[in-house]
């Protein structure tokens, strides 16, 4: 019997994609090997299959806490070693960082100046930095979205270098 590379699920006999996860297992796993070695292998990934939740909603939660859950998803064993998962665990790291550089800009920015109009820009920012954070906020919710839906969506910039390192 064949078994998913990604999630470790059975195959239907001739399956290309798995029913699972879908994606792609053309040449399944096992295929090659004696039947020793296909029965350790199936064992190891019904094994990683059902010591934990599905690939797509570890994906999704590497962006609950930003940084501190894609470095949890990064070194825990099941999910280190899934592609998908290290993606976006890599994504959501890369994002976390950078939104946080971005603000960090942006307050020196708005903070000078407010000082040099002595305050009264601060009343105008104040709506445009609301603006900015729940578009990031949604984008957040976005980027979940895509992970739960098993879609590998890169974010222009981030997405290529969590891709890299994602392997």
């Amino acid at each position: 019997m064949a078994f998913c590379r990604t999630c470790g699920s059975p195959l239907e006999e001739g399956a290309s994609f798995c029913s699972s996860c879908g994606s792609a297992n053309a040449a399944p796993a096992t295929a090659g090997m004696n039947a020793a070695g296909a029965a350790a292998a199936s064992r190891t990934q019904v094994r990683a299959a059902s010591s934990g939740i599905e690939s797509n909603v570890a994906a999704a939660l590497a962006y609950i806490l930003s940084i501190l859950t894609a470095v949890l998803f990064l070194v825990i064993d099941p999910y280190k070693n899934d592609r998908f998962v290290r993606f976006h665990a890599f994504q959501s790291l890369f994002f976390g960082l950078a939104w946080i550089f971005f603000w960090i800009a942006w307050a020196f920015l708005w903070g000078m100046l407010a000082f040099a109009s002595s305050g009264a820009l601060f009343w105008i920012g104040l709506p445009l930095r609301m603006l900015i954070g729940l578009a990031g906020f949604l984008y957040w919710l976005f980027l979940m979205y895509k992970a739960y839906n098993k879609e590998m969506y890169k974010i222009p910039v981030i997405g290529e270098l969590a891709a890299k390192q994602a392997g």
